[in-house]
């Protein structure tokens, strides 16, 4: 039995984490791109990145002073049991969103789209979102949160089957050439693109690859996996850097998520995650023990399921 007090303890250090410590593989591949950059006013930006990641870990503070809107990713062992259900689940975490906010602390982003009421916790209506997934065989929970900017740098574009790839980087630097030139994503960015589904499937897919796969994975699907290195080097030899400025060093890396679509279409969603990847996941065991983790491993074999058993 995975007991609720145990999430809710849990929960509010899984937000610590995520909002001061960097992953080490964004960390890594900053290091990268800044030793790589040939502009100088972009690799200075990169080099000052790195040093706000050292200074947050060492300051015990957020690495960024707008924090985004934090959010939940459940995986869920089709043998697990929760103590209160499902319904204790959302309420702890819940909790935990409202508790860390204060002492964290977190800035307080979410009002109400139209009377702009503020709790002043991150909590009100489908707030914050909780996703869900499953996993057989298993008695394990993992909770993955992630502080995600709400503003800029996400996108949708119905295209066709004529449009093919070509129009899938057409639409693929639009984006780029929207956001990244004023800065407006905080590049370096993972750029997760979803195509296929429906509108609200390939934006929930482009947002997951975007957030819940580490720097440097690649799709087991050769042929995607081939393209996603692709972008990787159009979006980087594109002009942009860093913020806005001229470089090479815009994209961090390029995740690509597939869902099979209506025959007569290939919509596309495309999200950015800036260079301050606020993501961390816990395991809950059933033997009441919990594990931190920098993986999400959100997209199991499972989760990527192809036609029935």
């Amino acid at each position: 039995m995975i007991k609720a007090g145990t999430i809710l303890e849990a929960a509010r250090e899984l937000n610590v984490k995520a909002a001061i410590e960097i992953p080490k593989d964004v960390y890594r591949k900053v290091e990268q791109m800044a030793a790589g950059e040939t502009n100088h006013l972009s690799q200075y930006v990169l080099e000052k990145i790195l040093q706000n990641y050292d200074a947050a870990v060492k300051d015990r503070s957020p690495m960024c002073a707008d924090t985004g809107l934090p959010r939940y990713y459940a995986k869920i062992g089709n043998e697990a049991m929760i103590e209160g259900g499902m319904v204790e689940l959302e309420r702890v975490l819940r909790q935990a969103t409202a508790d860390i906010t204060s002492s964290i602390p977190l800035r307080p982003n979410r009002v109400h789209p139209f009377s702009r009421k503020d709790y002043n916790n991150n909590v009100g209506l489908h707030a914050p979102t909780v996703d869900y997934s499953f996993e057989p065989d298993a008695d394990w929970m993992d909770i993955t949160v992630v502080h995600k900017g709400g503003l800029f740098g996400g996108d949708y574009r119905m295209l066709f089957p004529a449009d093919g790839i070509a129009g899938l980087k057409r639409f693929f630097l639009d984006t780029l050439a929207e956001f990244l030139r004023r800065g407006m994503s905080c590049q370096p960015a993972v750029i997760g693109i979803g195509v296929g589904g429906t509108k609200d499937v390939c934006v929930r897919l482009s947002k997951e690859a975007a957030c819940l796969r580490m720097v440097g994975d690649r799709n087991p699907d050769t042929e995607i996996a081939k393209l996603e290195e692709e972008l990787i080097d159009l979006g980087n030899s594109a002009g942009f850097g860093p913020m806005g400025f001229p470089g090479n060093s815009s994209v961090l890396d390029v995740h690509i998520e597939a869902a099979y679509a209506h025959t007569g279409g290939m919509p596309v969603g495309i999200q950015q995650f800036c260079y301050a990847q606020r993501r961390k996941t816990v395991r809950f065991l059933a033997d009441g023990t919990a594990e931190f983790r920098q993986d999400p491993q959100w997209f199991t074999p499972y989760y990527r399921r192809d036609t029935i058993e």
